[in-house]
């Protein structure tokens, strides 16, 4: 799952002016408060996604990190250290269905709050990360 790139017809982009997500969050210092206040909430408000994650969630938050930089546009750092992000395979281990999908995408709004991510890239990630947490699932239970 990335994101279409490519304007629209009359040359405007559905995140706002800048050429990428990524730039229009504000860029490398942002996406990684956005990943951290995500980690944050998982850490102290989410017993379900906290159990499917390493005491020491460096790593997990270095992973988000990474990908998300590519997938908003940014420099593609998860795919230069790992190869294809292959979201569905990489998640295979943890059971992932609707309750888990719906918790992961409580988690993300509650971090895009905290940074105070403002429209249209709000609703634009609200939908593309919705689309990205139910492209994962591997179950219909939940």
């Amino acid at each position: 799952m990335t994101i279409n790139l490519e304007p629209e017809p009359d040359g405007a982009h559905p995140w706002g002016n800048a050429a990428t997500p990524y730039e229009e969050l504000g860029g490398e210092d942002e996406l990684r408060a956005l990943v951290d206040c995500f980690y944050d909430r998982i850490r102290d408000d989410s017993p379900l996604l906290r159990a499917m994650h390493p005491a020491d969630d460096r790593n997990s938050r270095r992973n988000l990190f990474e990908f998300l930089s590519g997938w908003m546009g940014g420099p593609d750092l998860y795919t230069a250290r790992k190869g294809h992000p292959r979201l569905r395979m990489r998640h295979l281990p943890f059971t992932i269905g609707g309750d888990e999908a719906a918790e992961w995408i409580r988690c993300m709004r509650g971090a895009l709050d905290d940074v105070e991510v403002a429209e249209p890239l709000r609703t634009y990630l609200d939908g593309r990360l919705e689309q990205t947490a139910q492209h994962v699932r591997n179950t219909d239970t939940g």
